[in-house]
């Protein structure tokens, strides 16, 4: 096992593999093999020795620690591995760790441990709002962070585009093994995952405040590197204290990170870490964490499991005076709408979002998207009230800000309203033009629901241009991309049924049964960002 890179957020995933692979690679330091956990030529730094049982505390896997310091047939080399974070560690990885540690001194030591309460890897800053205390002031902890880096930590590159180049880092297994089981020794394990977990709370904080003002991709690229922390701290169950004392900053970190479960494609792992979550409480839920609950019920394909959820949320709104959470019910009750094809009461709902949300709104969705929501309602039976909504979300404040500042996930909607509606005018391949850009900006985002709609629609256009398995292509790879993202109850919205119906019956005239099977799974087989490019 190749322990020197570090782990995927192995969370469960509800994009079906849209996005690319985030996983940082590795610079400047050997993986750490048998022989130990530093690089290559630096084995005599380390002493030999180790000792002491490892972490049996709830959050981190372990072994029965009555046998000793390392499992049974671990003691030294040729022992059989052992199960730490989902990978197998060696017992001369394990050893090789032990002596490094002994060799740090002793502000590295504090160091060492307080690191093993990161899942994945850390920055700076990161390491100053978690592990700076008493011993390790901090003043001081950048300059022993730079100390101890050579002996257990590995350099990571997974800054995103636009952030400052600071070394971020990651610890091995067998490094963050002895760092635990210290930690523990110490008496320290409870302070420092409560700090863990606070800092966690205001990262999803600060995510969410990127996406409202503009930084989208960067709030989505952070909420992702940071996923395998953020997961601990969203499971209340792995907590020091009782899960019900954790399960509100639980809820928090989920609602707050609503964008990554609506927009983003997540919506099977969102429901079910807010369903955990809310579960927990000993209060009733507030009137986001129900307003996130009925989204990821709209979002998972069952809108009339998120009506129910409307009518709690609305009643918590009022209850608790959270006048911002009636424009964002309103919104939802639009899109709700939307998705069943009740398109008149879908732009009543939107309007009043409209008229309850302010200039600028600062959490959920903008009131661009509320623009974009409208058209949307209006495109197949009123173009010119639809072309007047997406004008006056051009106009709208908001959305005058620049290209940075703009909300990208309705902008990609945005382009679905300029198909119909170029469509609407016979102008077929400006539509194409238009659901391909949409189709694009939707795979960008991570959208499973968007990019399978802006394809079905393209698909359509396709067909209309005589281009029958350019058409197929795409259907394929949407029935492709649609299970490997949704369950079996998954219905999509009733604008995408429609789309789908009619382009299936005008495939059905053109292709015969075998015809249409093999260009349907030629499309499956070269996926959607393929298509995307070739469109």
């Amino acid at each position: 096992m190749d322990i020197g890179r570090p782990p995927e957020a192995g969370e469960p995933a509800g994009n079906g593999g849209l996005e690319e692979s985030r996983e940082p690679p590795v610079t400047g330091v050997a993986w750490i093999g048998a022989g130990g956990p530093y690089p290559s030529g630096a084995e005599g730094l380390y002493p030999s020795g180790a000792e002491g049982p490892y972490p049996s505390g709830a959050e981190e896997p372990c072994w029965n620690d009555t046998e000793g310091p390392y499992p049974s047939g671990a003691e030294g080399t040729g022992g059989e591995p052992v199960l730490l974070w989902g990978e197998q560690v060696s017992a001369d990885q394990l050893a090789a760790a032990e002596r490094g540690y002994a060799r740090c001194g002793l502000a590295e030591r504090l160091l060492w441990e307080r690191l093993s309460v990161f899942e994945g890897a850390f920055g700076r800053d990161a390491v100053r709002a978690v592990c700076a205390s008493g011993a390790l002031p901090p003043g001081k902890i950048t300059v022993v962070l730079e100390r101890l880096a050579p002996h257990a930590l590995l350099p990571v590159d997974d800054l995103f585009d636009g952030e400052n180049d600071v070394p971020r880092y990651w610890m091995p297994h067998p490094m963050r093994a002895v760092g635990a089981r210290r930690l523990t020794e110490r008496g320290d394990r409870r302070s420092l995952v409560l700090r863990h977990r606070r800092w966690c709370v205001k990262l999803a904080r600060r995510a969410a405040d990127w996406w409202q003002s503009g930084r989208q991709l960067d709030a989505r690229d952070l909420a992702l590197r940071e996923l395998p922390d953020l997961a601990a701290a969203m499971d209340p169950t792995t907590a020091p204290l009782s899960a019900s004392d954790e399960a509100d900053a639980a809820v928090e970190i989920t609602v707050s990170l609503w964008f990554l479960w609506v927009a983003c494609g997540r919506a099977a792992e969102g429901r079910t870490r807010l369903r955990h979550a809310l579960s927990l409480r000993t209060g009733p839920p507030s009137a986001r964490a129900l307003w996130l609950a009925a989204f990821l019920e709209l979002e998972s394909g069952r809108p009339d499991d998120a009506d129910p959820l409307l009518v709690q949320a609305w009643a918590a709104a009022v209850r608790d005076g959270d006048g911002q959470a009636l424009g964002l019910l309103a919104h939802l009750r639009g899109a709700t709408a939307l998705y069943q094809g009740r398109t008149r009461a879908a732009a009543d709902e939107f309007r009043e979002a409209l008229a309850l949300m302010g200039e600028y709104p600062e959490f959920g969705p903008t009131r661009h998207a509320c623009w974009v929501g409208l058209a949307l309602a209006l495109c197949r039976t009123d173009p010119e009230a639809a072309q007047e909504a997406l004008d006056q979300g051009d106009l709208d404040r908001e959305s005058r800000w620049s290209l940075t500042g703009r909300d990208l996930y309705a902008d990609a909607w945005s382009y679905v309203v300029r198909a119909e509606l170029a469509a609407w005018d016979g102008e077929l391949e400006q539509a194409a033009a238009y659901a391909r850009r949409a189709l694009r900006k939707h795979l960008r985002m991570g959208s499973a629901a968007g990019a399978a709609g802006a394809a079905e629609l393209l698909a359509q256009l396709r067909l209309s241009a005589g281009e029958r398995d350019e058409a197929a292509h795409l259907l394929g790879a949407v029935d492709l991309l649609r299970t490997s993202v949704f369950d079996a109850s998954y219905r999509p919205a009733e604008y995408c049924v429609t789309t789908r119906a009619r382009s299936e019956r005008a495939l059905r005239a053109l292709l015969d049964g075998k015809e249409l099977r093999y260009a349907y799974e030629e499309g499956a087989r070269r996926g959607l960002f393929s298509l995307a490019g070739e469109a």
